[in-house]
């Protein structure tokens, strides 16, 4: 038996199979259905719809580019690779594990190729684009590959089939919305799960289940589910789009403000200045010596200033003589910063000037 006989589905299973292979509306035609069906058969087992008495609008042939062509022509390049038996798979993975050939490798994914396909058919309905979940989905299955351990017993096809799914779950969250709505695994089982337990939750007279019941469900807390509910019910704008129709009215971002405190830009700005200004002060610093630079580190560079009263006492002078004295070293620190820094400080005023100077 083929190790991936298990991916056919029977048609005495649910209606999973009928949602997977709807197609879109090009892809309605009798001629196209037939043509998609003989190529999906090495796949899975397609049920054929019942006919219609409904006649069927005729419908713009597609391009040789459109994502249907593509996808029936990747069909056609799966039936390329033949499936292996489980002797066969088994065989090759211990000589894979044993030598790590790639070519090995290479066969063992392209055998498997069929189960991506699989597995990507039930997340259709989450993105139209069937080729991306696909592409998702391979490399999902090549992680799986170089990760496999044949000697555990464990078939590669039930293997594969988690990381492929993984890859493709991951996919889907990542390119859901353009601003990534879950970035931690509380908020990813939210992303998937809120709006089916939302629904197992409701009453049966239609009441909605309240935000502590659905923290409870998922284990999280209530302000994750809230923001959740938010961000799924909310869309995208762009800052660049017009607050009208016309291509001449204010954008979106032009009608935003932000106070100073919450802007990046200014809270850079500032780090970067307080940077550059403390080391302007310590260069100040520097250059004192005795009195004054013990008046300056007690008053002026401390958290906790000491009492002019306690510095007149230790130099024998008046606190006035020593509430003098800080002006004047504040005085000659605002020049230093001033030479420093230009216009980021404020000259002195004539006042303060001619205090310090009779100080």
């Amino acid at each position: 038996m083929p190790s991936t006989a298990h991916l056919r589905v029977t048609e005495g299973r649910s209606s999973a199979p009928r949602r997977a292979h709807r197609t879109s509306k090009t892809m309605q035609t009798p001629e196209l259905r037939t043509e998609l069906r003989a190529q999906l058969r090495p796949v899975e087992d397609w049920e054929e719809p019942k006919p219609s008495n409904v006649r069927v609008r005729a419908v713009v042939p597609e391009r040789p580019d459109s994502p249907s062509k593509k996808m029936m022509t990747y069909f056609q390049e799966l039936r390329r690779h033949p499936l292996l038996t489980r002797e066969e798979e088994q065989r090759i993975a211990l000589e894979l594990a044993a030598t790590g050939d790639q070519k090995l490798a290479r066969r063992l994914v392209t055998a498997n190729l069929r189960l991506v396909v699989k597995s990507a058919l039930e997340y259709r309905t989450a993105r139209h684009n069937l080729l991306d979940l696909v592409q998702e989905g391979n490399l999902g299955l090549i992680h799986a590959v170089q990760k496999y351990d044949p000697h555990r017993g464990v078939k590669l096809a039930t293997y594969a089939s988690w990381w492929i799914r993984a890859y493709v779950l991951k996919f889907i969250l990542s390119n859901a919305r353009l601003v990534k709505l879950g970035t931690t695994q509380a908020q990813r089982r939210l992303f998937f799960g809120l709006r089916r337990e939302k629904a197992r939750l409701a009453g049966r007279d239609g009441t909605a289940a309240g935000a502590q019941q659905l923290a409870a469900a998922f284990s999280v807390s209530e302000q994750e589910v809230v923001d959740m509910e938010r961000r799924l019910s909310a869309y995208d704008a762009s800052l660049d789009s017009p607050t009208r129709g016309d291509d001449d009215a204010r954008t979106l971002g032009e009608g935003l403000s932000a106070e100073a405190t919450f802007r990046p830009d200014v809270a850079a700005e500032s780090q970067e200045f307080n940077g550059i200004l403390g080391r302007e002060v310590r260069v100040f610093q520097e250059t004192l010596t005795g009195r004054d630079a013990e008046i300056f580190n007690r008053r002026l560079a401390c958290e906790d200033p000491t009492t002019l009263a306690e510095i007149a006492g230790r130099f024998g002078v008046s606190r006035e003589r020593v509430r003098q004295i800080e002006e004047r070293l504040k005085l000659r620190l605002q020049r230093h910063l001033r030479a420093s820094l230009g216009d980021a400080v404020p000259a002195p005023s004539a006042a303060k000037h001619g205090a310090a100077a009779r100080a």
